[in-house]
């Protein structure tokens, strides 16, 4: 097994170090050529894919600060005791990254991938290897919590087979919110945060059988803004929310303003920069077609990307804000709850599978969001003492926090997961309880998600007979 992470190590290292944007452009570009574009085209694909990588992740960071800042006054002008920081979802890659482990997950689910595509178990390549930290964090959680390097490597090929026939699944989906047929997209994702997919489904089924009634009242948050204007758009849900906030924070009118014009700044650019996503892959989804009608005698194949290329949809963004003061409140009546939501005050972990499921019904987004939240704020805390002890021992624990500090993230992806990895990890030390809670939290988990590919199969062929 040292020999295999070992390996992992040296064959990845060097491109991990790129950092997500550089290594993205050389991938995308390097799977377009074998598939026959044209180098320039490829390249051209390529670049486009770490411009908008970098351009999320700046927008990402611009918002996430500006928030962080206005929530800490808000910790200190009310002398809330919440003491586990949250430091957004980049300090955690970082310290993810610097595991030898996570590497070696990345090779194993290369090869997971590669053997389901020539089994013909998925017609999805995933190319989007920078967050496989998003399952390996669960692995390495569970080596925490006591479990050995096979057991993880059990749990992570368990969820990674898993997060890739979901990718397959949602694909018509995003294909239908994109309004794009399914031929002239490859897009899709498996990312882990649709994997609350089943959860959110389950709830959407309720939601069908009690509230069907609150549908009438439901928008389309385009149309919306289509019929009202500015005061619909992103900038102007920015400017709610960073007016909300700020007051919460006691700050002067000064700072409310600022931070009200920057989160209407960046809510703004998140729409125009999800668009880049889907110029970035237009060159390989004709190379795709093209092979595909040559060589696999029409089968289609979808390139799994990080999930922003869906974030041009409104809904993403009206609900996250609305979740956000939401979150907040949760945070601080939750029992059991030590976090108070900064870096992930805008909850970019919960609404893209929200929409997903719902298909943009925005009053369902923001119910059943608010009834998950608290499963992202209970995981949060629960792997705080993990994430910290990790951090500091790969010399990525935030400077100027106090030394004594816990830090985690409130809305990190696959919250249901860590809770998988808690189980699992306390069952391998042999204690029978555990052992229990691990067997049946693992077939819970796995039956819901059948049941929620059953319903996600009869959607899509509603689709396919409506071509």
């Amino acid at each position: 097994m040292s020999m295999i992470i070992e390996f992992a190590n040296k064959v990845f290292t060097p491109l991990i170090d790129l950092g997500a944007a550089p290594l993205m452009t050389i991938i995308l570009t390097i799977i377009a050529l074998c598939f026959k574009v044209k180098f320039s085209k490829a390249l051209e694909g390529g670049i486009k894919l770490g411009i908008a990588l970098t351009g999320i992740g700046a927008i990402i960071g611009i918002l996430t600060t500006a928030f962080s800042g206005a929530m800490t006054s808000f910790v200190e002008r009310t002398g809330i005791a919440l003491n586990v920081t949250d430091v957004g979802w980049a300090p955690l890659a970082t310290i993810t990254w610097g595991s030898p482990y996570t590497l070696y997950f990345l090779l194993i689910m290369v090869i997971v991938n590669v053997v389901m595509l020539f089994l013909n178990k998925t017609d999805t390549l995933d190319v989007d290897i920078f967050d496989i930290w998003h399952l390996s964090i669960v692995g390495l959680f569970a080596i925490f919590c006591g479990a050995n390097l096979i057991v993880a490597t059990l749990l992570v090929v368990f969820i990674g087979v898993l997060k890739i026939i979901n990718s397959d699944l949602m694909k018509p989906t995003f294909s239908d919110l994109l309004n794009t047929p399914d031929d002239k997209n490859p897009m899709t994702t498996t990312h882990m945060n649709y994997m609350m997919n089943p959860i959110i489904m389950l709830f959407d089924k309720i939601f069908d059988k009690i509230f069907p009634w609150l549908d009438k009242y439901d928008f389309d948050a385009a149309k919306l803004n289509s019929k009202i204007g500015f005061w619909g758009s992103k900038f102007a849900i920015g400017i709610y929310l960073g007016i909300f906030v700020g007051m919460l924070a006691g700050q002067t009118p000064t700072q409310i303003f600022a931070l009200a014009f920057t989160a209407a700044v960046c809510l703004e650019l998140f729409s125009l920069i999800g668009s880049w996503f889907i110029a970035a892959v237009e060159p390989l989804s004709q190379g795709i077609t093209n092979f595909a009608n040559a060589k696999l005698k029409g089968r289609t194949l979808n390139i799994g990307l990080d999930w922003p290329f869906i974030a041009g949809r409104a809904e993403i963004w009206a609900a996250a804000n609305i979740l956000a003061p939401i979150m907040l409140l949760e945070a601080i009546i939750l029992p059991g709850n030590k976090l108070l939501p900064l870096g992930g005050i805008i909850a970019m972990g919960v609404t893209p599978a929200l929409l997903v499921v719902t298909r943009g019904k925005l009053i369902r987004m923001i119910v059943i969001g608010a009834i998950e939240l608290p499963l992202f704020l209970w995981s949060g805390t629960l792997i705080a003492g993990f994430v910290t002890k990790t951090a500091k021992a790969v010399g990525a624990f935030p400077a100027g926090l106090d030394k004594s500090a816990l830090i985690s993230h409130t809305t990190m992806e696959g919250p249901v997961e860590k809770f998988l990895g808690y189980l699992v990890g306390n069952a391998s030390q042999g204690e029978i309880k555990f052992i229990l809670y691990a067997l049946v939290a693992l077939v819970i988990y796995l039956l819901i998600f059948v049941w929620y590919a059953h319903e996600m199969k009869k959607r899509n062929a509603v689709y396919a007979e409506n071509k």
